[in-house]
């Protein structure tokens, strides 16, 4: 019996990527004793015939919390900001949760590792997005001299899902919390923490990027016990682009001491020509190696 498990989710559109997570998951002889499981959120009958020899369940996703059809708008995949916050019950048999979003790939087995460490006595691992090289950690509008209007991530959400000016302002300049990979126990705290969040910010706010605020919020509200883990464990690769080591053919941080990415995250998208790398697999950008020179190359997982 597998203990631990690595979920995700994904529609139809997004099956490329998430089959490309699953095999840069069982690349690794340790993904052996790991479990990976499913969230359906709109996946054809040929490509969960795909999955199914690969993975040990899927399993289809749904709402967890009551959203008004008038936001869903029959777009399955936003179940994703809902459904990965009741992960223990889809699937009951396991102990410890990893969530990768299906638009992310492991590099490095070391990141799984510490993801499932992080999680235990009840604690959420989890990745802030602020790391060297981050030239920016909120936007402002500035109006007149010192007065300036919010504009970063969390302050802009928690508006809009009107949790209250107060936690509004306790998140406006918190380091940004990406929720794209994260672990928990299965009775870990956390978990009825970020319902009662989630249930607050979908009652008024988007879907999209409910799930987000609702975690930021466990954190630095509702101080959740949290081990945060070190950025190349959650490497989102539109705020930062890597580098690229061509000796040993694999991604680093861009800085020195060039450590090695262990999940690269195509979250927001790399775009080129209004064209998305997580949709078209022939979009390349421009990045250096750690040799000084410029190379064109996709961030996806190839073998």
């Amino acid at each position: 019996m597998k203990n631990n498990v690595i979920v995700s989710l994904a529609d139809a559109n997004y099956f490329n990527l998430l089959d490309e997570l699953i095999d840069s998951i069982k690349s690794f002889k340790e993904s052996s004793e790991v479990a990976i499981c499913i969230l359906d959120a709109g996946l054809t009958n040929e490509q969960k015939n795909i999955l199914e020899k690969k993975v040990d369940e899927i399993k289809t996703a749904e709402w967890d919390i009551k959203v008004s059809e008038f936001k869903v708008r029959g777009k399955e995949w936003l179940k994703s900001q809902v459904s990965r916050a009741f992960l223990p019950k889809y699937f009951p048999n396991y102990n410890k949760y990893l969530w990768i979003d299906c638009d992310a790939w492991v590099q490095d087995w070391s990141s799984i590792e510490l993801y499932f460490k992080a999680c235990e006595n009840g604690k959420l691992g989890i990745t802030q997005t602020i790391g060297p090289g981050y030239k920016i950690m909120s936007k402002v509008k500035w109006i007149f001299g010192k007065l300036a209007l919010i504009k970063s991530q969390n302050f802009k959400h928690a508006v809009s899902s009107k949790i209250g000016i107060e936690k509004a302002r306790k998140l406006a300049f918190a380091p940004h919390i990406n929720i794209g990979v994260f672990s928990l126990e299965k009775n870990s705290p956390c978990w009825e923490s970020w319902q009662k969040n989630l249930s607050k910010t979908l009652s008024s706010g988007n879907i999209f990027g409910s799930e987000g605020l609702a975690i930021n919020m466990c954190v630095y509200i509702d101080n959740v016990e949290t081990e945060f883990l070190p950025l190349n464990c959650n490497w989102i690769a539109s705020n930062l682009l890597p580098k690229f080591d061509n000796e040993k053919n694999f991604f680093v941080e861009p800085y020195l001491p060039n450590y090695k990415i262990g999940i690269m995250h195509l979250a927001a998208g790399i775009w080129d020509d209004k064209k998305d790398m997580r949709i078209d697999k022939s979009v390349k950008v421009n990045i250096k190696t750690l040799d000084n020179k410029n190379i064109f190359k996709s961030l996806r997982y190839s073998i």
